[in-house]
This record gives structure tokens, C-alpha cells and sequence, in this order.
């Protein structure tokens, strides 16, 4: 059966203390409102449909940018749960299938429970994501009859026995999309805050015979987020998440704690992570490779076999054939490396293609910007870059070349070629000496002025 999601994103969120609309807070590099969809998507949804509210250009931007797929329609007001749920009827009203509600700032329902809930319906009209919370506070409560659930009464309007119930409602609903509005519509606002309670789907469901369920989490996955300090502990949460995934796909992380992942991130078996290492989105590497301490790495791919850093910067672009080496303080950009390849230290490398076993000397830069257009490097197979050359793109250095140290290429190297490109040197006899003796002289006089 099709399914549709509608993933609420109105709220303002007001704890956070921000201009920017709750749901675009990251985790791991990526809005919490992209978590939800992300979990979403795993069901191979026909429909997904953000519901924005505050920020919503903000918002619908960001949702775009993830899936262009997705539809955003506006709730102005923000009325409660089961308001902002009847704003997405005029585009779901015809859709045939299952609805889940989800929320955008509740990042970590995992697909494993959608799917559960998708199975669930098999058995009922209505089933609601629930967990059995340590410490239940303020968050709604399910009355149960047997497995049936009768009602969802939130905290506010709960009585003294019902708020000693440890089963809470997540908010997470999936039904037939059809029935969902048909509820939904029914809700009332007769209630202690005034608003349209989602929750309030169950009790009119039971009412009018249909049938009602749950499918129970971890408390964890529930978790919303609606303040910095949350946000700070949802951060944890997930960078946990992700050294325990690698962990299990046969990564070796030597100091876990200190290495922070992205979203997205992907990385091989057999891999080694040095401490203190940083992915930013859009990374992937291969099997075997070893990315050493305090290196930065964000969109780019490194093959199997790869050394990267210490203290190595991997920007967009930068992709790293087998068995390459990048070392210490060496950026790349937007730049491909060839099976082999080194460019060991102090070295700045974008815009460029750098041949197989091409060895590049410290302090080798890579000219790629004159103030206004990107121009491309090209070191051809087996070259050596002398230390410190400087490479003014565009300019080609061909295969088994090579360049004197301290040279400014500004033309192409033919293959086998060697470039000397620098200044001739003149020693001034005995000017060194000279030279320091006058300049200690005039210190010492402007010392005895003090």
C-alpha cells in the first residue's frame, strides 16, 4: 500500500533562542526537519508533504534542497497538532494509502519502527508510536484496554491516575490517509490549552467504532527537541550512534569520543580513525584507508589504501585514488589524486589533476585563482614538484617531469622535462657581514639614546 508522510515543521521554538526555525537546527551536519525525512523515506513514500509555519521560506528551502520531491504547504496559525495535520488535506485529500504524521524536531524515529507501524495497521484503524518513559513528566498518556488503546489524554487535562501511567504518546500516528482527515476534522479545542490535539484522533476514532493500537520504542528515539541544551544532548546521542555503526561495519576508531561524524557519513572496513578527526557531510571512504589525527575531511572520497594527515583539510571535490598519501598541513580542493600519488606536507593542491605516483615537495602550491576565475592544474604521471614551486594555473606539467625547488611555473612542462624557473642568485662578497654589523651598530646607538 502507498504511504504519504506529513511531517509537521511549524513551531517557532521559542527555547531555542533563535532566528532560525526549530526544525533547521543541525544534528550531525543535517536539519533535524532532513533526519525526519530521511527516516521517512526509507518506507519509499509516494508523497511527503512538510507542514511550515514560522520560517517557512527557511524551511521549505531546506526540504527542497534535501528531496525536490517534497510539497510544503503553510500553516499561518499555529492552532495545535491536528490544525497543522488538516493543512496537508487539500493535497493528500484524494491520496490512497497510509498517512504518518511525523515531527521536525524529533530526529531519531528510526525506519525499523515506521515500518512496524505500517505492519500494525494490518490490526488497526489507528496506531500510535509509544514508549515507556523513565521519567514520564509532562508528556501525554495512553489509556489502554488490554492491547486497544481507548484514549490519549494529554498532561494538562490528565487526572491524578492517569498521569501515574508510564506509557507516553510520542505523537507519531499512522492511518489510512482518508480516515486520518476525516478524524482530524472532528477534533475539537475544548481543553486546558485551547488547541487542536492530534492525540484527540484516538477517542473519536474508538467513538465512532473504528479501532485504535500502538507499536512501543526506545524512549530514546522519541526524543524531541526544543532547546540548545537538548539539542547539545541529541548531538551526543547520534555522534554515539554513529562510532557504534562503525564499530560494527569493522572500523577501527582509536579514540571514539573524539571523532565527530556527519549524516551522511560512510567509511570502509578495516579502516583506521585516528584521534580527534572531523567529517563533515558528504564524505565516503573505502576499505583499509587510515585517516590520522586532527584531519578535517567534508566532500570528498578517499579509496582504499589512502593515508590522510595528520592535520590534513579534504575539501568538496577532493578525491583520493588507491594508495594515495596527503600529509601533514596539506589542503585539498576540488582536486584528484591518482592511484599512488603523495603530496606529504605543507602544501595547498585545488582545482588540479595529479597523475599516478606524482610526488609533490613540500610547499607546493597549486595558483588556481586570479581574483576573479578557477584555472586547473595538470601534473602529469611520475612528475616531482620540487619544494616549494609554485604551479600558476592554468599550466600543465607533463609525465616524468620535474621542477626545480623554489620555481614559479607559469608555462607548460613538456613530459621528462625539467622547469628551472627562478631567479639567478648573486652573491655580493663580504656584503652579509657588513651588512649585519651596520645594522648592530645602529641598535646599540638607538639602546644608549634610551
Amino acid at each position: 500500500m502507498a504511504v504519504a508522510l506529513i511531517i509537521l515543521g511549524a513551531g517557532k521554538g521559542t527555547r531555542m533562542q533563535s532566528d532560525l526555525p526549530k526544525v533547521m537546527h543541525e544534528i550531525g551536519g543535517a536539519p533535524m526537519l532532513v533526519h525526519a525525512i530521511k527516516a521517512g523515506e526509507e518506507l519509499e513514500p509516494s508523497r511527503i508533504v512538510v507542514v511550515a509555519g514560522h520560517g517557512a521560506d527557511v524551511v521549505e528551502a531546506g526540504a527542497l534542497d534535501w528531496n525536490p520531491m517534497t510539497q510544503v504547504v503553510l500553516q499561518e496559525e499555529q492552532l495545535g497538532t491536528a490544525h497543522a495535520v488538516a493543512q496537508a488535506k487539500d493535497i493528500l485529500g484524494s491520496f490512497e494509502g497510509n498517512a504518518i504524521v511525523l515531527y521536525g524536531d524529533t530526529p531519531f524515529i528510526s525506519a525499523q519502527t515506521l515500518e512496524a507501524m505500517i505492519d500494525a495497521r494490518a490490526t488497526s484503524d489507528v496506531v500510535v508510536l509509544s514508549f515507556d518513559a523513565e521519567d514520564p513528566a509532562t508528556y501525554g498518556r495512553l489509556v489502554m484496554d488490554g492491547d486497544s488503546l481507548e484514549r490519549i489524554v494529554e498532561f494538562k487535562d490528565a487526572s491524578p491516575q492517569e498521569r501515574r501511567i508510564s506509557l507516553c504518546n510520542s505523537g507519531v500516528v499512522c492511518a489510512d490517509a482518508k480516515v486520518l482527515f476525516e478524524l482530524v476534522e472532528a477534533v475539537g479545542n475544548d481543553n486546558a490549552s485551547g488547541e487542536y490535539y492530534l492525540t484527540d484522533i484516538v477517542s473519536i476514532a474508538r467513538q465512532s467504532g473504528r479501532s485504535a493500537g500502538i507499536v512501543i520504542c526506545d524512549e530514546e528515539e522519541t526524543m524531541g527537541v526544543n532547546s540548545r541544551a537538548e539539542l547539545a544532548r541529541a548531538e551526543a546521542i547520534f555522534q554515539n550512534f554513529k562510532r557504534l555503526e562503525a564499530f560494527d561495519n569493522g572500523v577501527t576508531l582509536q579514540a571514539p569520543d573524539t571523532v565527530i561524524f556527519a549524516h551522511d557519513t560512510f567509511i570502509g572496513r578495516d579502516t583506521v580513525v585516528e584521534p580527534n578527526v572531523i567529517f563533515g557531510n558528504g564524505v565516503s571512504v573505502e576499505s583499509g584507508a587510515r585517516i590520522r589525527a586532527f584531519s578535517h575531511l567534508e566532500g570528498c572520497h578517499v579509496s582504499s589504501g589512502a593515508v590522510v594527515g595528520p592535520y590534513a583539510r579534504l575539501r568538496p571535490g577532493a578525491e583520493l585514488g588507491e594508495n594515495v598519501k596527503v600529509g601533514n598541513f596539506v589542503e585539498i580542493k576540488n582536486a584528484v589524486l591518482e592511484t599512488g600519488a603523495k603530496v606529504n606536507h605543507l602544501s595547498y593542491v585545488g582545482d588540479a589533476s595529479i597523475g599516478a605516483a606524482a610526488n609533490l615537495g613540500a610547499g607546493t602550491i597549486t595558483c588556481n585563482y586570479d581574483g576573479v576565475f578557477k584555472h586547473h592544474t595538470d601534473v602529469g604521471a611520475r612528475a616531482f614538484i620540487g619544494s616549494n614551486t609554485m604551479l600558476v594555473a592554468p599550466v600543465r606539467v607533463g609525465a616524468d617531469a620535474m621542477t626545480a625547488s623554489g620555481s614559479v611555473i607559469t608555462q607548460d612542462v613538456p613530459d621528462a622535462d625539467l622547469a628551472i624557473a627562478r631567479a639567478k642568485q648573486d652573491n655580493k662578497t663580504g656584503l652579509g657581514k657588513r651588512l649585519m654589523d651596520k645594522l648592530r651598530a645602529a641598535k646599540a646607538k638607538r639602546s644608549e639614546g634610551k
